[in-house]
Order: structure tokens, then C-alpha cells, then sequence
């Protein structure tokens, strides 16, 4: 009885050790994130406060403008955070159905071993660095979008183009959503299969369905992490933006800017307006990224009551 009783107490000890190390470890990943913010927010609202030492910009036309242009001292980033949303959610909106069918097949259709190879293919893609994705669109994508202008007598820059950067960002965000959609559909209660299947149901009519619509929820949390992705996508997508002064742009072939390629631009200075005002921009990178995930999720909470 005394044993039992010291080994209850030494399980509590524990349980309390393990419990205080879990949540040192939460609250020190979180401070990160808070200090990383904080610094972000000093450095990016110093430009528009009044005795900034190189001049205090006007945050209306900071948010509003049309045009960016450094070596005039003109920064307005309206345009930029349109070319943004447009690039990012159309690439979502081309990745999204091929991943998710491939997670369909990689979950439900392949046999065993193709579908673990196919897995394992999607999860070597992930870890991909973006550069070689930025090699690959500059060295492929821009050449066979180059052809494609020059067959329909468009002129591009070299192919380099709104369209390169939604292609690009659509095969870097695919493996996060396949890996997000085959997690949630093999999840599915197979109870739910074997009762559609009874029912008479065909195993295609299941899968789309039954399983897909089971799995809705999953799926949609991957679409908004695929998202969060294509928002802060830099380097590959500097590759081949090429960053241009004024907007928004609307034509697929036309060169455009995002927030990013932006904020990479020009980084070898450490001090000064321009250096400044690029903490500035992620700011808003920042409230661009919670309002859309908060909107997402909001759909997201829908789509899964429904």
C-alpha cells in the first residue's frame, strides 16, 4: 500500500514536470512570434510617424498608391497588395482541384504501394527550397509562357509575368495541400463507405460523395495553410515577377509585384527610408494574411456545418 501510494506521488510529480516543460515550451515559441511582431511593427510604423529622420511618409498614399518607385521616394503599395491577392488566390484556385483529386487517388484509388510512393513523392516536393522552385519557373515556366505569348503575338518580358508567378505558386503549394486533403480523407470512417456502398452507391459516386464531402473540413484547412504559403513566398516568386512600378495588373502576360518580392528587393541596404519602409510593407503583409485566414476560416466553419 505505502509502494503504491509513492509511486502514485512520484506519477503526480511527473504528470506537474511535464505539464510546467510543455507550457515553457508553448510560451516560449509564442514569445518568439510576439517579438518578431513587435520588432516588425517598430521598424514598419516608424516611417509614418512625425520627426521620422528621413521624412515621414503619408500612410494613406502609402496604402492606396499606384505606384512604387524607390529612386523617386515614392512608395504607395495599394496596387501591390492587389497584385498580391490575385496571384495567390488564383494559384490556389489551380492548385486546389488537381490536389485534391490526387489525394483521392492517393488515399482511396491507388493500390498500397503506389499510393505510398506517391505519398512519399508529395512530401519530397515539400521540402523542395524555394529557390530551386525559382530556378525551375525562371528556367522552364517563363521560357513556355515566352512560346505561348509569342504564338498569340504578345509581347513579354522574357516570360516573366503575372502568369509565371501563378503557375510557380501553384506547384509550391500543391504538396501542402495534398498532404493536408490524403491526411482528411483517410480519416473518413469507413463505416460511412461500406453504408454508401450497401446503399448501392458506386465506389466513384462514394468517394465524391461520401468521402470528399466527410473530408470538407480537413481539405479547407489545407487550402488555407496552402494559402498562408503563396502569401509569403518570396524568392522563387521574385524570379520571375519582375517587380513592376505600378498597377494593379490584370494581364497575365504583364510583369507584376507582390508584397514579397517587394520587401526582397533592395535589402542590401540596413538603413534609411527605403530599408525602413519595407518592414512597412510586411505590416501589411501581415493584416493582409489574418484577414484572409479569418475570412477562410469563417468559410470554413460554414462549409464544415454544412
Amino acid at each position: 500500500m505505502l509502494v503504491n501510494k509513492k509511486r502514485v506521488k512520484r506519477n503526480k510529480s511527473l504528470d506537474k514536470f511535464f505539464h510546467g516543460f510543455f507550457m515553457a515550451m508553448a510560451l516560449l515559441s509564442a514569445s518568439f512570434i510576439v517579438i518578431i511582431v513587435l520588432f516588425v511593427f517598430a521598424k514598419g510604423i516608424s516611417p509614418f510617424l512625425p520627426g521620422y529622420e528621413y521624412g515621414q511618409v503619408n500612410i494613406i498614399s502609402f496604402l492606396t498608391g499606384s505606384l512604387y518607385r524607390q529612386d523617386q521616394g515614392i512608395y504607395g503599395i495599394g496596387f501591390i497588395v492587389i497584385n498580391t491577392l490575385v496571384c495567390s488566390f488564383l494559384a490556389l484556385l489551380l492548385s486546389f482541384p488537381i490536389s485534391v483529386l490526387t489525394a483521392l487517388f492517393i488515399a482511396k484509388i491507388a493500390p498500397k504501394k503506389l499510393g505510398a510512393i506517391m505519398q512519399s513523392v508529395v512530401e519530397l516536393l515539400a521540402s523542395v527550397p524555394s529557390v530551386v522552385y525559382g530556378v525551375f519557373a525562371a528556367g522552364v515556366i517563363a521560357a513556355l509562357i515566352k512560346d505561348l505569348a509569342s504564338s498569340l503575338g504578345i509581347t513579354t518580358f522574357g516570360g516573366s509575368s503575372m502568369l509565371a508567378v501563378i503557375i510557380l505558386l501553384a506547384i509550391m503549394i500543391f504538396p501542402t495541400l495534398t498532404s493536408m486533403a490524403t491526411t482528411a480523407i483517410k480519416a473518413v470512417d469507413k463505416d460511412l463507405e461500406q453504408a454508401s456502398l450497401a446503399l448501392g452507391a458506386t465506389r466513384t459516386q462514394t468517394n465524391f460523395k461520401i468521402v470528399l464531402a466527410a473530408a470538407k473540413s480537413g481539405i479547407f484547412a489545407g487550402a488555407i495553410l496552402g494559402l498562408g504559403r503563396a502569401f509569403g513566398e518570396a524568392t522563387a516568386v521574385a524570379m520571375v515577377a519582375g517587380n513592376k512600378l505600378f498597377g494593379p495588373t490584370f494581364d497575365l502576360f504583364d510583369i507584376t509585384r507582390t508584397l514579397t518580392s517587394t520587401m526582397l528587393a533592395g535589402l542590401k541596404e540596413t538603413s534609411g527610408l527605403d530599408y525602413d519602409i519595407r518592414f512597412s510593407v510586411g505590416l501589411v503583409l501581415i493584416a493582409v494574411i489574418f484577414v484572409s485566414n479569418w475570412v477562410l476560416n469563417y468559410v470554413k466553419k460554414k462549409v464544415g456545418n454544412n
